[in-house]
């Protein structure tokens, strides 16, 4: 049997979280969450675990920049973006991700998919710099 989405993408209990640009229907992809996960965590929350969805990769690292000045060193950022077969217009791609991730010192170290829509590439703080 295979995981729910919400422990794919390492959500824990107790964990803080903060969701940008989620698309509509995204908390409903989380069933079974267990009830003490806030989804709610602003920037400011330290939040272990940040979401974020585009279609564009301009202004993507900016954003990185700030979600990695927000997360505590162990935290991790997932970036999704529309998989090519859902025909949502895009820029967006693995290596748009990893180009502007890396830079910033944010490794890959996993993907996966969300949904028929999106997939999702989960950045965290290269090891030397945790």
């Amino acid at each position: 049997m295979s995981r729910a989405l919400w422990q794919k993408l390492g959500y824990r209990r107790g964990m803080v979280a903060c969701l940008d640009e989620a698309p509509d229907g995204y908390r409903t992809l989380l069933r079974g969450l267990p009830q003490d996960v806030r989804l709610d965590g602003t920037l400011d929350d330290s939040p272990k675990l940040i979401h974020h969805f585009t279609t564009e990769a301009a202004g993507l690292r900016a954003r990185l920049a700030i979600f990695a000045d927000a997360i505590p060193r162990n935290g991790a950022i997932w970036v999704s973006w529309p998989k090519g077969a859902s025909k949502v217009p895009t820029d967006m791609s693995g290596d748009a991700v990893r180009a502007a991730a890396l830079p910033l010192g944010l490794v890959d170290v996993k993907v996966a998919s969300v949904d028929a829509t999106w997939t999702a590439m989960k950045l965290v703080i290269r090891k030397e710099n945790r």
